[in-house]
């Protein structure tokens, strides 16, 4: 988190002291106006960068006390000229000394005392009283605002807490270096869907490699209205994320491969969604990708099936019960995807100035291909599909899985950034998460090549030539060990041709979503979801 700069000569001065300050119209005003409106543009947990903002609003402010300490909660709702809104939450506190102005503001005086108006996340206090009043759950209730401590909550008393790492669209706490408080900067009027899940995977899906629900903070505007401003979970103790642990791996796979001057010829792909076992790994392979590669793999897939039978097993929580498919689903989804699509068309035509070579090519395939992967998106048919649709992650891919010790821990279940907070509790085949972690397996492979090319002794086209033949092993083991468990545990996903259906549909559509990223943010990488789409489009071809 990055320390703010305030400008003394910048002085906001109010008759009132900080306890009344809230009170005061005048300080309403400049604080959206003259005060967030600038603050907020550089915080990194603004997901409203790419809009005009029009203007801030306070819609609730509540006080969060203890003694003689006192905050207040501010949920900001964040006006567009596009004609939309993002809300927020920020808490706040009053300091004099500017060794605790970390995080700062504004520079205030409140009845002629000077001091600093700071994000007071930044204050150990706060950290501690937040945490406190959670351990202490419901005696803490302030009229809509609840603090409350799981059920089988085994917390301790404060010890310590710390920031977990650079702030992203969340700030994230340590206590105790045990426990972890995600406070969600942009908050929404519905639970949210991590909250939601991780709480329900905790306390009746039993499933062990998710951290565990600790306990929570909301804020109730209605019986029907409920937001999340806080969740407490336990901290897993890991290595870093799969992320990070896959492309080390296949860094180190392919720097071994480059000195043995390999023929590309040689390597035999398999077929489309083939499944194979850990057994029917070919040496040529394993000569430069190890079995403890693919051992990995295999576990990963045993956890991702574990948390879709953790997810699927509900038959009372209306929230969790699993749905067949209907035409109400695959209305919303065909809307939803067309819209997408042609959002992608505009971005690709309006930057193929930045495109060359192979990505140059793909992306003018992605354009002539138009109408078939419109069709392919027009194409889902819910009187064919025999499976059921599930809560799912929703998000899933390398960067949401802990590993510790070979193992996977399952993180962050909010759901895919650009949807509604509506869309992301509509239920979807599991397979969908399945997609997301093949194509996040896609992005690994290449990222190793893109950021080590210079120290492989080949052409980027044979590497991308022996990328998408790791690709189909990698596939091909996931798939295995995934289906066998799932099926075993009886949950209805469909048979095999059900599978490669909706495999190949959500593929498609992770594609197509990944590429506004990637035209938007680092067009040289925008090669992987284009030739993602182009390989699905060609397989599913030949099929």
């Amino acid at each position: 988190m990055t320390d703010e700069k305030i400008h003394k000569n910048l002085i906001f001065k109010y008759p009132c002291s900080w306890d009344k300050l809230m009170d005061n119209e005048r300080f309403h005003k400049e604080l959206c106006e003259d005060i967030l409106e600038p603050y907020i543009l550089n915080q990194r947990w603004y997901g409203g960068k790419a809009s005009a903002l029009k203007y801030v609003e306070i819609i609730d402010h509540f006080p969060i006390e203890r003694g003689e300490e006192k905050f207040y909660g501010l949920i900001l709702e964040v006006n567009f000229r596009e004609a939309f809104v993002q809300n927020y939450f920020l808490p706040i506190g009053f300091v004099t000394d500017p060794d605790y102005a970390k995080g700062g503001i504004a520079y205030l005086s409140l009845a002629g005392v000077e001091g600093y108006l700071i994000d007071a996340l930044y204050l150990e206090s706060f950290r501690k009283q937040i945490f406190d009043k959670i351990l202490e759950g419901e005696k803490n209730k302030y009229k809509e605002v609840a603090y409350r401590r799981g059920f089988s909550n085994t917390c301790k008393a404060y010890e310590s807490s710390r920031f977990l790492g650079a702030e992203q669209s969340n700030t994230s706490i340590v206590y105790n270096e045990k426990y972890i408080l995600k406070i969600f900067r942009r908050v929404y009027v519905d639970e949210n869907p991590d909250y939601e899940i991780n709480k329900y995977l905790t306390q009746k899906g039993h499933f062990a490699n998710t951290p565990r629900y600790q306990g929570s903070i909301t804020l109730r505007f209605s019986d029907n209205n409920v937001m999340t401003l806080g969740l407490l979970q336990e901290l897993v103790p890991n290595q870093g994320d799969a992320w990070e642990y896959y492309t080390s791996n296949l860094k180190a796979a392919f720097a071994k491969l480059s000195q043995q001057k390999f023929n590309v010829d040689d390597f035999v792909p398999l077929r489309h969604f083939e499944q194979i076992t850990l057994k029917d790994l070919p040496e040529w392979i394993l000569s430069w990708c190890p079995m403890e590669f693919f051992e990995d793999i295999e576990q990963l897939a045993r956890r991702s099936a574990q948390m879709h039978i953790a997810l699927g097993q509900e038959r009372i929580n209306n929230a969790f019960i699993p749905q067949a498919f209907g035409n109400d689903y695959t209305v919303w989804l065909k809307n939803r995807l067309i819209y997408m699509f042609e959002n992608r068309m505009n971005l690709v035509e309006n930057n193929l100035h930045k495109l060359e070579d192979m990505r140059l090519e793909l992306a003018q395939e992605f354009m002539n291909n138009k109408k078939l992967i419109r069709k392919r998106l027009l194409d889902f048919d819910e009187t064919k599909l025999k499976s059921e649709r599930l809560r799912i992650h929703g998000d899933y891919h390398l960067g949401q899985v802990l590993v510790n010790n070979r193992d996977y821990y399952i993180i962050d279940f909010e759901g895919e950034p650009e949807s509604t907070i509506r869309d992301r509790k509509v239920k979807q085949p599991p397979i969908k998460d399945i997609a997301g972690m093949f194509r996040s397996f896609h992005y690994a492979i290449y990222a190793t090549i893109f950021n080590n090319y210079e120290s492989l002794d080949a052409e980027y086209n044979d590497l991308f030539q022996v990328a998408e033949v790791l690709y189909g092993y990698m596939v091909g083991i996931f798939l295995n060990t995934y289906i066998k468990e799932v099926q075993h545990a009886n949950l209805n996903i469909g048979y095999i041709k059900e599978i490669e259906f909706l495999l190949n549909y959500c593929l498609l559509e992770k594609a197509v979503y990944e590429l506004g990223y990637e035209l938007n943010a680092r067009p040289r990488w925008a090669i992987i979801p284009l030739k993602g789409i182009s390989n699905i489009l060609n397989e599913t071809n030949d099929e």
